[in-house]
């Protein structure tokens, strides 16, 4: 197994195109069966759950689903 340098050039390095990709991190409060559902879906597929949420949120976005709220 190689050792890692104490040093490394960055001078010919190239800024990371997809930045303005990235995510943003936030603050949100959620209930706690929401966090529950999401947690037991991702032991289920492997996947991280805020990565599910995530997932989710931006199928939302790229379907324009909007939401039902009815107020009684």
């Amino acid at each position: 197994m190689d050792e890692m340098r104490k040093e490394y050039d960055f001078s010919k390095a190239v800024k990371n195109p997809y930045v303005s990709k990235l995510k943003k991190q936030i603050t949100i409060n959620l209930d706690d069966r929401i966090i529950t559902y999401f947690k037991n879906e991702a032991m289920e597929s492997g996947i991280p759950y805020q990565s599910l949420i995530n997932l989710y949120l931006l199928d939302c976005v790229l379907e324009n689903r909007k939401l039902k709220i009815s107020w009684e």
